[in-house]
């Protein structure tokens, strides 16, 4: 690839990435000044990979700019560390996320979630009491369960509605229980339970109880980072391909500000 068009690619993919990372950066400090202290503490990454994005840019874009060779070689470095740290990431979330999926249950559209089907992983970090009483407090916030009721205002409606993983297992009693449901949010605990599940004695209808002491509530919470963890995943392969696209024309870009620099000096030596 020849100089000019290796310099202009990574110009310009570094102006557009230097862009993207301000970009983040507002998102960051606008998270941090409207969300709860729930969705907060994802401000200090957002704000980390902004920063990264924008640094990293810069000294491209310079590089490429002043056709520098010592700026290209730091950008090519930062970029392979980039680019490794992703390859691990992936290959991590795929083996974290490999085990766990729902169950079918006759009479539900959706499926139930057993925290035993969970990697080793989620099970450490749900089981742990702190975090679990972080997230937990987050689900009572987030009113999920609580607007079930206004979501479906009959009983048949409730019965035939399409649960996420997360109201599927926090808002209600697992279906083995055999609790009578009088409506989206209230249950008869006056029935005596079918099953020795733990979780069957843990349900309360209380707004700030219902299912999220137990394992079912942490099985749902588990099959919602497995998909959010999966989608990251499939991002970072794209995004692997692409950032490998743009070391490749970095490095022809380095050799050619190089093998320049070179020229230039003996073209002193000469005089």
């Amino acid at each position: 690839m020849g100089a000019g068009i290796s310099n202009f690619v990574i110009r310009w993919i570094n102006f557009l990435t230097m862009l993207l990372g301000i970009a983040i950066i507002i998102y960051g400090v606008w998270m941090s000044t409207h969300h709860d202290s729930c969705r907060k503490s994802l401000t200090l990454p957002v704000l980390g990979l902004g920063a990264s994005i924008f640094i990293i840019s810069i000294i491209g874009f310079l590089g490429a700019l002043k056709n520098n060779s010592i700026l290209l070689w730091i950008y090519l470095i930062l970029l392979c560390i980039i680019l490794v740290a992703i390859l691990v990431f992936t290959v991590l979330a795929f083996i974290v996320t490999n085990n766990g999926s729902g169950h079918r249950v006759q009479g539900l559209r959706y499926k139930e979630y057993q925290l035993q089907d969970y990697s080793s992983w989620f099970l450490k970090q749900l089981n742990n009491t702190q975090n679990w009483k972080r997230l937990k407090s987050c689900l009572v916030k987030s009113e999920d369960c609580n607007n079930l009721s206004k979501k479906y205002k009959t009983r048949k409606e409730y019965k035939s509605a399409q649960l996420n993983p997360i109201e599927a297992g926090c808002c209600r009693p697992p279906s083995e229980c055999g609790y009578p449901a009088a409506n989206a949010s209230y249950y008869d605990l006056s029935f005596h339970p079918i099953s020795s599940n733990k979780d069957c004695k843990l349900y309360k209808n209380s707004r700030t109880i219902r299912c999220y002491n137990c394992d079912s509530c942490k099985a749902g919470v588990a099959q919602y980072m497995k998909t959010e963890w999966r989608v990251v995943a499939i991002f970072n392969v794209i995004l692997f391909v692409v950032l490998s696209m743009v070391y490749f024309v970095g490095c022809c870009a380095r050799r050619n500000a190089a093998a320049s620099t070179s020229n230039a000096r003996k073209e002193v030596f000469r005089r």
